[in-house]
């Protein structure tokens, strides 16, 4: 083997140029071993360039009022804040309008009781959820006391019906329910709290207007609150789709509670249990299912149908 010892002029030409442009990096390299804290990581090229702080945008982002904060919410559209504004148990902060909408009749009664600023399009939808159909104007409000159900039974009517939702999550659904329960009658909504969406502007814009005239009452558990109306002679009916009674032969009575449950899953094992019965609405042979918010209406109207309200 010739073995000979490097001459200066090979050291050169091998040294590193340390001017010229380093090379680019390759996504497809191999994997790094990344030892921290005695903790081996394991990593490529491309998550380490995602482990760098974003960059902060220019542009604020969007409050997405699902639910009420501390300092308020925002409700949006005409008919819900219209019915705000109406309501003096509302503790109304601030009403934002675009500048077609300052002067319009119905908000003249409000402009000296609470601060009011024209805005453009682009200002109320920095505050609200994204696609909320605001109609240009917005109010910041306070959330509604909240009802005791006990408390509110007190002074119930003889002829009271009341909607019991089961796990019904979808602000949506539940802002029509509100709808309908107004329109036909009923005396309350009661959800369980902890799986209900809160007061908010989305479940307001749906009940358009109802949330301020509708009882929506929160319990911890639905189970006791069936318990507990059974003890004040409710009657309480479980809307099921394989309910062994037809609703519309059934004479209901005075004091009754319909309770649904959400959609898909329909009512859970221990709220069918505590129903005295369950029943179905007839629907064609085709198709038979409802979405929650009709079947409250369709509910609702049955009742009021044989008061001889309908």
């Amino acid at each position: 083997m010739n073995l000979r010892t490097p001459k200066r002029a090979d050291l050169q030409s091998a040294a590193i140029d340390r001017s010229a442009t380093p090379p680019r990096v390759d996504k497809d390299l191999p994997l790094l071993r990344f030892s921290r804290r005695c903790q081996r990581t394991l990593f490529t090229h491309e998550d380490f360039f995602q482990m760098r702080p974003p960059k902060k945008s220019p542009f604020p982002q969007k409050q997405g009022n699902t639910a009420p904060k501390a300092g308020g919410y925002y409700l949006y559209g005409f008919h819900a804040v219209l019915a705000a504004l109406n309501n003096p148990q509302r503790k109304n902060k601030k009403l934002l309008v675009t500048g077609e909408n300052a002067s319009r009749p119905e908000l003249l009664p409000f402009t000296g009781k609470i601060p009011v600023e024209t805005c453009g399009k682009q200002d109320l939808e920095r505050v609200l959820p994204m696609g909320a159909v605001h109609q240009g104007i917005a109010l910041l409000t306070s959330p509604l006391e909240q009802l005791d159900l006990e408390v509110f039974l007190r002074d119930a009517p003889e002829h009271t019906a009341l909607i019991v939702l089961d796990q019904v999550t979808d602000p949506h659904n539940v802002g029509a329910i509100l709808r309908s329960s107004a329109a036909f009658g009923a005396s309350a909504v009661v959800v369980q709290a902890r799986h209900s969406p809160e007061e908010s502007g989305t479940l307001a814009k749906a009940a358009s207007g109802a949330l301020e005239n509708m009882p929506y009452i929160s319990v911890t558990n639905i189970t006791r609150a069936l318990e507990y109306l059974k003890k004040e002679g409710f009657w309480c009916l479980g809307m099921d789709a394989e309910g062994s009674q037809n609703l519309a032969t059934l004479k209901i009575p005075e004091k009754v509670a319909l309770v649904y449950g959400a959609e898909g899953d329909g009512l859970r094992r221990l709220t069918k249990e505590n129903c005295d019965v369950l029943v179905h609405v007839q629907t064609s042979g085709t198709f038979s299912s409802l979405n929650v918010s009709n079947a409250v209406a369709v509910g609702l109207y049955e009742v009021n149908r044989q008061k001889g309200v309908a």
